[in-house]
């Protein structure tokens, strides 16, 4: 999950324990990049993989959706005295300045979201012996990755937390579970899939592999760990506020995103919001300053939909839990 939860401490820690440590990178400056990657490989000598979105087109909606959008977010309560303005374009980071720290400082795999990259980036990967990994929520995607020159697929069911990775979010969504979206891209596909999406335990992990991934993706359950840079209160509410459900909002960012219900997604169900990532950059004041004051209900606390399963403790026992228990299915 891109933002604040995938610091090195926590990237080193999955490494350190058995896993491969990831950092979401959605919006990073190439230095801060090559800053954060330095970090983790001086505290681990494990696999790392360094996720970015694939960012399209975007324009400025009309001056009247514009002010619409505006309006609704400055009258919300928890956004009193904050000041809401439109970004400048561009209105995403280059990919291609963010890759040029992948090149320098090169993680052992590198995966996307939103779509493909560019066919000349896999080459540029492939001869650095950096693995590509692209993420599917459907079989049309998978069957696009594999004949791009992709070396796996991500297979994002619908309960996953974050956001969707489909390619189209104007398009039709299966909305296939992980579990049925595995054995169907299996079906037709031959690259290895590893699964996401509401997994927590090993028992999960173990139905995951006998759907037929070789491994699984796992980001909720990793935020509640000591070492996870997730704010207060997105802990707070991961481990004590089992009443909510984990929904799907365009509310935060303007694409299909899963987190825990609050009073904000509440407030911006049927509003003008404005496209992704446009609506990111609007709503980031907000966000910023309900971190500030520890405020859970106006920060996007992305989530899949068995977040009830977190609990308070460090990686290397969330790792030992999660063997323990698939050795014993």
């Amino acid at each position: 999950m891109a933002g604040g939860p995938s610091i090195p401490e926590l990237v080193a820690a999955v490494a350190n324990g058995g896993g491969v440590g990831s950092f979401g990178f959605a919006y990073h400056h190439p230095d801060k990049i090559k800053s954060d990657l330095r970090v983790a490989r001086n505290l681990t000598n494990g696999p790392i993989n360094a996720n970015f979105f694939v960012f399209s087109l975007v324009e400025m909606p009309s001056l009247e959706i514009c002010r619409a959008a505006l309006q609704v977010l400055s009258a919300l309560p928890g956004a009193k005295d904050i000041q809401i303005k439109l970004p400048q374009p561009p209105f995403y980071p280059n990919l291609y300045d963010q890759l040029e720290a992948i090149w320098q400082e090169p993680p052992e795999i590198l995966t996307f979201h939103f779509g493909l990259p560019n066919k000349a980036v896999i080459a540029k990967a492939h001869e650095l012996g950096i693995t590509i990994g692209i993420n599917a929520t459907q079989v049309a995607e998978a069957e696009e990755i594999a004949n791009i020159g992709a070396d796996f697929i991500v297979v994002q069911g619908i309960e996953a937390g974050g956001h969707r990775g489909i390619f189209d979010p104007e398009g039709l969504d299966e909305k296939l579970s992980t579990l049925d979206l595995v054995r169907a891209i299996k079906s037709v596909i031959s690259l290895p899939v590893v699964a996401a999406g509401g997994i927590m335990n090993g028992r999960q992990i173990k139905d995951a592999l006998d759907a037929g991934a070789i491994a699984v993706q796992m980001g909720t359950a990793f935020l509640t760990c000591v070492e996870s840079g997730a704010s207060a209160a997105h802990r707070r509410l991961l481990l004590g506020e089992h009443q909510r459900s984990a929904e799907l909002t365009k509310a935060y960012s303007g694409r299909p995103a899963r987190g825990i219900a609050t009073e904000f997604m509440q407030l911006m169900r049927d509003k003008t919001i404005l496209p992704f990532p446009i609506q990111n950059s609007v709503t980031s004041a907000i966000r910023k300053a309900a971190v500030e004051r520890d405020d859970g209900e106006y920060q996007s606390l992305w989530a899949g939909t068995n977040y009830v399963l977190c609990k308070d403790e460090n990686v290397a026992e969330l790792m030992q839990r999660l063997e323990q228990e698939l050795r014993a299915t």
